[in-house]
C-alpha cells in the first residue's frame, strides 16, 4: 500500500502527483543574468530579419511546421531538377533561398523551444514552491496577528492577494425555489 509520500531518487510521489524533480534551489548570478541577456542579444543581431506577426497573418499563412519541413525540401529539389515544368515567371533561386532559410530556421527554432520550455517548466514550479512558501508564511501571519501587535497591516496586506483573486470569481448561481 503507497504512503502519502514516497520519494525516490529522481521521482516524489506525492497523493498519485509524480513530479519529476526535487525541490529547486538554485541562484543565477548577476554575472550569469548578464550574460544570458548577452546571449540572447547576439541571436538577435545574428537573425536581425526576424518578424512579428500579426494574428491575421498568422491565420492566413500556410501552415508549415517541423513535419512540413521534408515536402517542402522535396518539392524544391523537384523545383531543382524538373526546371521546364514550371512557368518562366517562377523564381526558383528565391525558393531555394526560402527553403534553405526555412530549413536553419526550423533547426533554431527546435533548439530554441526546448531551452524556453525547460525555461518556463522551471520557472513555473519555483514559483509554485515560492507560492506554497508564501501561503505558509501568509497563514503564519494571520495567526500571529490575533495576538501580536502591529501584524494586522501585514497580514491584510498579505490577503489582499486572495480577496483580488475572489472577486474575480463569479458568484455561485443561485438555484430556483419552485412552487
Amino acid at each position: 500500500m503507497w504512503k502519502s509520500a514516497v520519494s525516490f531518487p529522481q521521482f516524489t510521489i506525492n497523493r498519485n502527483k509524480i513530479m519529476s524533480y526535487q525541490n529547486i534551489s538554485a541562484t543565477v548570478s548577476d554575472e550569469d543574468v548578464a550574460a544570458i541577456k548577452a546571449a540572447v542579444a547576439v541571436i538577435q543581431q545574428k537573425l536581425p530579419f526576424l518578424i512579428t506577426l500579426s494574428a491575421t497573418e498568422r491565420k492566413n499563412l500556410f501552415k508549415t511546421g517541423p513535419n512540413s519541413l521534408s515536402f517542402v525540401q522535396n518539392a524544391q529539389q523537384a523545383a531543382v531538377n524538373n526546371p521546364g515544368i514550371l512557368p518562366a515567371s517562377f523564381n526558383t533561386v528565391e525558393f531555394t533561398s526560402d527553403v534553405d532559410l526555412f530549413t536553419v530556421m526550423t533547426s533554431i527554432n527546435t533548439t530554441v523551444a526546448q531551452v524556453a520550455s525547460s525555461i518556463d517548466d522551471t520557472r513555473m514550479a519555483v514559483g509554485g514552491e515560492a507560492m506554497k512558501e508564501a501561503t505558509q508564511v501568509y497563514n503564519y501571519v494571520k495567526t500571529a496577528a490575533a495576538t501580536t501587535p502591529g501584524l494586522k497591516p501585514l497580514a491584510d496586506q498579505l490577503g489582499q492577494r486572495f480577496q483580488k483573486a475572489n472577486a474575480a470569481q463569479p458568484a455561485p448561481a443561485k438555484a430556483s425555489a419552485k412552487a
